[in-house]
């Protein structure tokens, strides 16, 4: 009987998923199952994850307990702009990690959401199709990482197919939200994030 509740309680948490099967990260109730770190606020509203700047601007980011390093994982996400966040994964710590961005930053002039960062590299494959982003509805992402080929979806358009093997070791999935006065005011929604383990 305690083995089968261990069990349960791996699942529950998505640290051991058979390879195929669908996990859902977000219940659309709680953060069960993620932890917070910086200063962000996060919300669970109307079934939506809810990230925004902490007090005085500070920025947060919200991470899965659970880690992986191969998976196909789709998000619906909706920003209130301007604002800088992105999907994290394979999120091991602040210089090992990759992240699908979800950006309108007057620096990175014609780079749209679903531009690939690399931690200690910067943006190491770029969208420039603004047809591809949403700024007053939702949007879908979806980002497949399987080895060192990495490819992104936006919108239901291939937007990045990139093979880079920076980071290859399980990692988190996270959410950002960004500092600065600059995104004063942004808001972050996603829901309906679901994986599967590759």
């Amino acid at each position: 009987m305690r083995i089968l509740i261990c069990v349960w309680f791996l699942l529950a948490a998505g640290a051991v998923v058979a390879p195929g099967r669908d996990v859902v990260l977000f219940d659309g109730k709680s953060l069960n199952g993620w932890n917070s770190t910086g200063g962000a606020q996060w919300k669970v509203e109307n079934g939506e994850l809810v990230g925004r700047q902490g007090e005085g601007g500070v920025a947060g980011d919200l991470f899965t307990n659970g880690t992986w390093a191969d998976f196909d994982l789709e998000a619906e996400w909706k920003m209130r702009f301007p604002g800088n966040s992105g999907i994290w994964f394979r999120f091991v710590n602040p210089k090992e990690a990759y992240q699908a961005d979800i950006i309108d930053q007057a620096s990175h002039p014609g780079v749209y959401t679903g531009s690939l960062y690399c931690a200690g590299k910067m943006f190491i494959a770029e969208n420039r199709d603004a047809a591809t982003v949403s700024k007053d509805g939702w949007n879908r992402m979806r980002i497949r990482a399987a080895g060192d080929e990495i490819v992104i979806w936006q919108n239901g358009k291939e937007v990045i197919r990139v093979r880079d093997g920076t980071f290859r070791r399980p990692g988190s999935v996270g959410i950002q939200v960004h500092a600065g006065k600059a995104f004063e005011g942004m808001e972050i929604r996603v829901k309906n994030i679901r994986l599967k383990r590759r």
